[in-house]
């Protein structure tokens, strides 16, 4: 891939689905909207495929990788589900949520998906670029954020060809800008029937606790194995410039990120929408690293819903 003279960029039309679904089905790369960020796409049971996201992104190879599927079927093919999915797959498939299930043994999967682990992460999107693919494709695809490992996430085609043009092989570009904004929540259930948030994202797990009796005893951080889903290094989403957080101001040589009342060089949400906030979270991040200043300040941010995984995004960023 890093031959490459300059990555295609394709119309998110039916056209440009059949071409994307023709590069990934001969192993190719292609990045893909979804209703969180752009995802960078090679078949999942292929593992030269596989490894050109590795080479392309260059991403640790204990970092394991996320399987988009079209659902439920195709989820059962590659994972053992515990009980507790029929009901959380139900509320939030198609979405912006991940699970972490035990692996099968005949799931097919080229063995850099999953790092080695004996789980794997499924999630099933509900952008319906990447539902077209996944219907024109007859493999699995895996789909970590397509950008380099550790910069800033995409939510824009711009974004994607900011650090992988010339490494990748095509964009599908729908003209928009990434609905959610930031990455999936990943949710581990356990065979205890615990219930580990592996990182936090638009889905609020205590909203479904309502719909499960009895209800899972809710852990959050890592779990009980380290690095079991992306998004877990301490240090990652970095713009390449020093981040400090919960800035009432800006200091000399700092591009300023407000929140609410906090004005800024560009803004969150004027209206302090957490929300908004989120999905506008990485646009500002690429603006504030490719300004003419030394560093960025972010206002502070209210630790509640979806701010969470706006501050665990943010808390990385400035590690």
């Amino acid at each position: 891939m890093a031959s490459k003279d300059a990555t295609e960029t394709v119309r998110a039309d039916a056209a440009g689905i059949a071409r994307a679904a023709e590069i990934l089905r001969e192993g190719g790369l292609v990045a893909v909207p979804t209703e969180t960020v752009y995802g960078l796409a090679a078949r999942a049971d292929s593992a030269e495929a596989v490894a050109r996201i590795y080479e392309a992104k260059g991403r640790p190879s204990f970092n394991p990788l996320i399987v988009h599927v079209s659902g439920r079927r195709e989820a059962e093919r590659l994972a053992t589900l515990p009980a507790a999915t029929d009901v959380v797959m139900e509320q939030c498939w198609p979405g912006p949520l991940t699970l972490v299930c035990p692996l099968r043994a005949d799931a097919n999967l080229a063995p850099a998906v999953t790092a080695g682990l004996p789980t794997v992460a499924l999630r099933c999107p509900s952008h319906p670029v990447m539902q077209a693919l996944l219907a024109a494709c007859d493999f699995p695809l895996a789909a970590p954020s397509a950008n380099r490992s550790g910069f800033v996430s995409p939510t824009s085609a711009a974004h994607v060809l900011a650090t992988l043009d010339g490494r990748i092989d095509a964009v599908l570009d729908d003209g928009k800008k990434c609905e959610a904004g930031i990455e999936s929540t990943i949710l581990a259930i356990r065979d205890s029937g615990a219930w580990d948030e592996l990182r936090p994202g638009p889905v609020d797990l205590e909203g479904l606790y309502r719909f499960l009796w009895p209800r899972p005893e809710p852990r959050i951080g890592q779990g009980d194995s380290g690095i079991e889903a992306p998004g877990q290094l301490s240090s990652h989403y970095a713009p390449g410039k020093p981040v400090r957080l919960n800035a009432e101001q800006a200091e000399a040589g700092e591009f300023l990120i407000g929140f609410g009342p906090v004005e800024g060089d560009v803004t969150l949400s004027k209206d302090g929408d957490l929300t908004e906030a989120a999905s506008r979270l990485y646009a500002c991040l690429h603006v504030a690293a490719h300004s003419n200043r030394s560093g960025i300040a972010v206002a502070p941010v209210p630790e509640t819903g979806i701010g969470r995984a706006i501050n665990d995004r943010l808390r990385r960023a400035a590690a």
